[in-house]
């Protein structure tokens, strides 16, 4: 599977930096997730992440690099636990699964900031081309794993075979993204559940038995 790629590398790190760098990232990560990106100051950040402003400009030239690296962070770890969830996907039983596993993992903040991803897609893909790239990248290669598995129901009998996994896969993904933003204005996962169940139920419709 193809991740989106992270920014360039630059000179060699001592472990004492490279732990500065993740104390920064992940401060910079969990305030952007939470007040957005614009919201979030370098002031912030190095407040959060107990640096001083050339330890973090050492790291990070300015915002905008800071921005991609919080990007490409954040969707390496997200594609990283989907992986797990979908890589064996052939099953309905086991996408119900995936879908009660998001649903339950968001209920932890009653849908507040919304989809790592899709929440900084909103902010940024009309104004920063680069990162509604990289974000792009990040949302197909987590549809091609809902494609795969898909793919793998077709193939063992579950589906049948005038079933598209890509059509499947792009529904199941909007309900998804549509039902976070719900949960997210209504600080309640119930919409996104119901807009899974629904997306579920059509793949349901395909079922072989």
């Amino acid at each position: 599977m193809t991740q989106p790629e992270s920014a360039e590398a630059g000179p060699r790190l001592t472990a004492r930096g490279l732990a500065t760098r993740a104390r920064i990232l992940d401060a910079a990560d969990d305030l952007m997730y939470a007040k957005g990106v614009a919201q979030t100051t370098l002031a912030d950040v190095r407040a959060a992440s107990g640096t001083s402003k050339s330890q973090l400009y050492q790291h990070f030239v300015d915002k905008d690099a800071l921005v991609r690296e919080v990007i490409s962070q954040r969707t390496q770890r997200l594609l990283e636990h989907q992986q797990k969830r979908l890589r064996r996907l052939d099953s309905l039983r086991g996408l119900e699964l995936w879908a009660d596993s998001l649903v339950q993992r968001n209920s932890l903040h009653d849908g507040a900031y919304g989809c790592p991803l899709g929440s900084m897609a909103s902010e940024l893909a009309d104004q920063d081309e680069d990162a509604r790239r990289v974000l792009a990248a990040a949302f197909q290669a987590w549809q091609a794993l809902l494609v795969d598995g898909l793919e793998r129901m077709r193939e063992n009998g579950t589906l049948r075979p005038d079933a598209d996994p890509k059509r499947l896969a792009a529904g199941l993904m909007a309900a998804l993204q549509g039902g976070y933003l719900l949960a997210q204005t209504t600080r309640d996962v119930e919409p996104m559940r119901v807009a899974l169940d629904m997306a579920i139920s059509h793949v349901r419709t395909f079922g072989s038995a």
